[in-house]
């Protein structure tokens, strides 16, 4: 019997609900990408605690680097803390300041000394990289 023919009649049509999208509210993913970037958390276990697929997170977290989640923009730095001098075996903090050189502590501990003619922009990205590695 072809399908097209076929004259019998539904007598019962239930809709199962397969699960819906859900709508994140700005303020929701804010908060949810700002807990992502909290040490020690890892991107994984923030997602699975809100039920939100990992990718979905790193695709907000990269909104959120650009300025396009919240309104605000993220240079890619973190706070500056100025410490007392500690006296290093390896380089002296009066050597990097007499050489004009900047050393850059990133938030994983990762270490960056530049001159002090480097171009930003290839630093933002050099550290930004860095951020990702742990």
């Amino acid at each position: 019997m072809d399908i097209l023919t076929d004259s019998r009649q539904v007598s019962r049509l239930e809709i199962v609900e397969t699960g819906r999208r859900r709508r994140w509210s700005e303020a929701e993913k804010l908060r949810i990408v700002e807990e992502s970037f909290s040490a020690p958390r890892l991107v994984s276990a923030t997602a699975r605690h809100h039920g939100v697929a990992k990718q979905l997170l790193f695709s907000w977290r990269k909104a959120y680097r650009e300025g396009q989640l919240g309104g605000c923009q993220v240079d890619g730095f973190v706070p500056a803390q100025i410490v007392p001098d500690i006296q290093s075996t390896t380089t002296e903090p009066a050597a990097l300041a007499a050489t004009g050189t900047l050393e850059i502590v990133a938030a994983n501990g990762r270490r960056v000394i530049v001159d002090h003619n480097v171009d930003v922009a290839v630093l933002l990205r050099i550290m930004r990289g860095l951020e990702t590695l742990r």
